[in-house]
This record gives structure tokens, C-alpha cells and sequence, in this order.
């Protein structure tokens, strides 16, 4: 029987790029403390891109990493901020002060307590306050971060800012460690272990966990990098629960053996071009490809017709700035995208390389689709699969690249994290989208000092990308979970987590 929720919650947010998958495996046991036999095995498509939480890149990554550090906030499943490592906070001089009475006994996974101190060094270091660019930029706006006492800290920004609070879920790491790399350590439920590169990484239950302990004792991510192995691992039980599956891996699972929930990823899957690249610096070319394709057809073929057409940077669970009616910019329009290309020089069409993940099962059957309609129109898409880390280091670092299929979340709760990667000089707009109305109205919606004005401005923001086919928008993908019936209380969030420590045995 299929347990159905959508993944669809209240967003104030949403980190670069792409999606994860999770198993679990294991014996039944009971909550912390009442079993020492609680063991699971997650699997993933892809090893982690690093440690270090402030750093790390991969929406992959940073769904792991959710277990183990925890900011002065975190999400809950509806998507609301409530407090972690602070107790409580308050909001002053129309958002420029953030002030944060800190919770009393946090301790980090070496035993040592969370202090003022340690709050502050990891506010500075995000932030760049000690010098250099900031790790984090989104925090660029901090000012500075004061000690007010030995449990409450201050925050100021260069300008009020009464949206700010999601970036505060940033993690708080401990000032006497080094090198986060080689030792992650924060406060979350769940402490690293160890990690063996391209084979798996260990965690286990931190039993000082400040909230509700997590349910399983030991938890493997194991990396599934083969997509075609991933069925056979659920089914032969090396792995028990795996996210993101396709409707095909769905099918071929046993209702007797797997629970299969379904939601929804919260991204947004584009054909992502390289506006710097011929002939995709060419906004006629650009749009023209937008004309050729149809996302109905896509989502027929990738899941069974579920998933949400997008026509810009921006998806569903975002309600307050969700744009549905730019589904229609580019309705299919084979006879318009012909004559664009005869305008921009290409009147037989071109060709270009398509740079896939190989690793995401989604992405590659997008783009086979994606190939299909645009040799209608004399365009012949090469497509090229490539590994994860290939593909983070050349593509979305490196920008070496014509054209790739991914899905970029949020990866906090702001639509700023999905929209301010198209700011001309975003260290992170690997697409290098440039346009000066673009980077005036994003300035002017966080520069605006009511809501009205924000929303304004981010709706606009929306409408130009779409307008000058920034990318080739598709849609937020269906997410489909199996997870083995020996284990329950997989829980959807709006944004890309995995809650580990909601899992339990099912005979709980």
C-alpha cells in the first residue's frame, strides 16, 4: 500500500544543484538507550563532496550533513524555523538586529559545550568577518556579531533584513577544531564515524543530543553510484530505504517488501546553458530551444506524467512567488523556434554537447526527451555522462560546459537561494547568466524594507529569466521513496533533507 504525502509545506527558504537518495537496512530495536541492535544502511548516488558544512557544495552533501550540524535555527517538516542550539530569539530595529538567547547544555559530539564563544567563531568564519570573502555568502550581510553575555548573542546586518533568519540555520561548530574535514563535528542527532571514499560513510546516534534522540544507533550511507544496481540492492536488502527512485524502480519492487511514499523534490530541473557559450549567449537561440521542447512530454516519460511544470527559477512550494502562468512563456512552438534560429544564424540548426550526471537516473532520461524534441528543430543535442564529482568540478566550478540537465534546490528557506545564483557576479551562477535588469530588480527585492515591495521585485526576477530563456525550465520533480516495512517514519521536508532520526523499527 502507498503512503502519499506531498513534499509541498509552508517556505520561508531553499544550495547549487542536484538530488539524493537514501537505504536504510537493519535489525528492529527501540529508541536510545532501550537497544544497542539498531543498525541501518543508506544509500546515496553519490560520495559526499566534503565535511565541512560551511563549504560543502552538493544538495546531496548537504542532506547528510543535516543529521550531524545544526544552526541557532533548523526547519521543521512544515518548513518553520524553530529554535536548536538557540533557546529563543528576537527580531529588533525593523530586522537589522538578530539577538539569540542560547540554549543551556548543548554539547558538540566531542562532549564539550556550545558556548557564546563558539557561536561567534562560527558566525565569523561563515561570514568572512575575519578577513577574506565569505565562505557562506549569503551571510554577507553580517555586520558583526557581539557577545552580549555567556548565553546570548547578538547579530547586526548592514541593513534591516526581517527575511534573515532562515541563513541563521547555518552550523555552529566548535572554535577548537581545525579542520571540520577531517573532523566533522557539530550538535545534530546523528555523529560521523567514518568515511571510506566512493564506498560509504558511517554515522552513529550522538546519546548527549540535546532534543529527541534519534530511534537507530548506527546508520551507513552507502554510496549507489550504478543506477541500474539500485533495485537489486533493496530487493537482495543491502540497502532498505532509497529516495528519489523513478516510477520504473518503483514498479519493479514488491508492495509485500517496501512501503513507497511519494512527494515532491522542491527543485527546479532545467536544461541549464552556458549563457557565455555559443551560441547560448544568443537569447534567440536560447529561446528557441524553450519553443522547441514540451515538459508534458518529460514528465510522461521520466515519471508517469507526475511532476510540475516550471517556467522559471522558482517552484510550487514557494506559494507566495510561485508563477504559474510562466508555464505558458514558451507554449511548444516548433514554426517560432525555427524562425529564431534562422535570426540568430542557424537556419539548419547546430549542435552542442548535453553534460549529464550519470549517476541520477532522472536527469539522464530528461535528457534523452530533451534530445528527441530538439532534433525537430535541426538541433542535434550530444548528450555526455559523467560522473558526480566530474560533473562538480568541471561543470559547476569549472564552467566548462555548453549545456547540463540538473535539478538546483534551496537550500535554506529564502527563494533568494534560488534566485541569487543569476546575479551577474554570484560566485555561484556556473550558467553565467548576465543582465543588468535582472541584477537591479534582485538588488531592489532585498534591498526593500516591506513585503510587498520583496515579493514585487522577486516575482520580477522570475519574469525576466523566463523572458530571456536564461535556461530551459522543466519541473519540480516527483519524489518516490521505498523504504523496507521492517521501518517506518519517513518524513517528507520542504526543502532537501533526509531526517535520519525519525526512522524507526516498524514493530515500535
Amino acid at each position: 500500500m502507498r503512503s502519499w504525502r506531498k513534499g509541498a509545506g509552508k517556505i520561508a527558504l531553499l544550495i547549487v544543484l542536484s538530488t539524493l537518495t537514501a537505504t536504510l537496512g537493519g535489525c528492529a530495536s527501540g529508541k536510545a538507550g532501550q537497544s544497542d541492535l539498531s543498525e541501518i544502511t543508506i544509500g546515496i548516488p553519490q560520495d559526499l563532496d566534503g565535511l565541512d558544512p560551511h563549504r560543502a557544495t552538493a544538495a546531496g552533501t548537504k542532506e547528510v550533513l543535516f543529521n550531524i550540524f545544526e544552526g541557532l535555527v533548523k526547519p521543521d517538516a512544515a518548513g518553520d524555523l524553530q529554535p536548536a542550539i538557540a533557546e529563543n530569539y528576537s527580531i529588533e530595529n525593523g530586522g537589522q538586529i538578530y539577538r539569540f538567547a542560547l540554549r543551556s547544555g548543548v554539547r558538540f559530539h566531542d562532549n564539550t559545550e556550545v558556548t557564546a564563544e563558539d557561536v561567534k567563531y562560527s558566525l565569523d568564519r561563515a561570514a568572512g568577518l575575519g578577513g577574506g570573502e565569505p565562505i557562506v555568502a549569503a551571510l554577507s550581510k553580517i555586520e558583526g556579531v557581539e557577545i552580549k553575555d555567556a548565553h546570548t548573542v547578538e547579530i547586526k546586518l548592514n541593513t534591516q533584513d526581517t527575511d534573515f533568519l532562515p541563513y541563521l540555520t547555518v552550523a555552529i561548530v566548535p572554535q577548537h577544531i581545525e579542520d571540520l574535514e577531517k573532523q566533522p563535528i557539530g550538535t545534530g542527532p546523528y555523529k560521523f564515524v567514518s568515511r571510506s571514499p566512493q564506498e560509504n560513510v558511517v554515522l552513529t546516534r550522538f546519546d548527549n543530543y540535546w532534543g529527541e534522540k534519534a530511534y537507530l544507533r548506527d546508520v551507513t550511507l552507502k554510496i549507489e553510484s550504478n543506477p541500474d544496481a539500485i533495485v537489486m540492492d533493496l530487493q537482495g536488502g543491502s540497502i532498505d530505504m532509497f529516495a528519489r527512485l523513478t516510477t520504473v524502480q518503483v514498479d519493479q519492487l514488491s508492495r509485500d517488501q517496501f512501503t513507497i511514499y511519494e512527494g515532491t523534490m522542491n527543485l527546479v530541473q532545467a536544461m541549464y546553458l552556458n549563457n557565455a557559450e555559443k551560441p547560448f549567449d544568443d537569447v534567440r537561440v536560447r529561446q528557441a530551444l524553450c519553443y522547441a521542447i514540451d515538459p508534458q512530454q518529460i514528465m510522461d516519460f521520466v515519471s508517469d506524467g507526475a511532476g510540475t511544470e516550471l517556467g522559471s527559477s522558482m517552484f510550487p512550494a514557494f506559494t507566495k512567488y510561485y508563477l504559474e502562468e510562466l508555464n505558458h512563456t514558451y507554449d511548444q512552438d516548433l514554426d517560432k523556434a525555427r524562425e529564431l534560429l534562422t535570426e540568430a544564424g542557424y537556419p539548419d540548426g547546430f549542435s552542442f554537447m548535453l553534460t549529464v550526471p550519470s549517476n541520477y537516473t532522472q536527469h539522464v532520461d530528461t535528457a534523452q526527451v530533451l534530445k528527441e524534441q530538439l532534433a525537430k528543430i535541426g538541433v542535434d543535442a550530444q548528450i555526455q555522462g559523467i560522473e558526480w564529482n566530474s560533473w562538480l568540478s568541471d561543470v559547476y566550478s569549472g564552467r566548462k560546459f555548453q549545456a547540463t540537465v540538473v535539478g538546483v534546490d534551496a537550500a535554506n528557506l529564502t527563494p533568494s537561494a534560488l534566485l541569487s545564483r543569476f546575479v551577474s557576479d554570484a560566485g555561484n551562477n556556473f550558467c553565467n547568466y548576465s543582465n543588468p535588469a535582472y541584477d537591479e530588480a534582485y538588488a531592489k527585492a532585498y534591498e526593500a524594507t516591506n513585503d510587498a515591495d520583496r515579493t514585487h521585485y522577486i516575482k520580477e526576477c522570475e519574469r525576466i529569466l523566463s523572458e530571456t530563456a536564461a535556461n530551459v525550465y522543466i519541473q519540480d520533480l516527483p519524489e518516490f521513496v521505498a523504504l523496507n516495512k521492517k521501518y517506518t517514519g519517513y518524513t517528507f521536508y520542504p526543502l532537501y533533507v533526509q531526517d535520519i532520526a525519525k526512522l524507526r523499527p516498524a514493530a515500535q
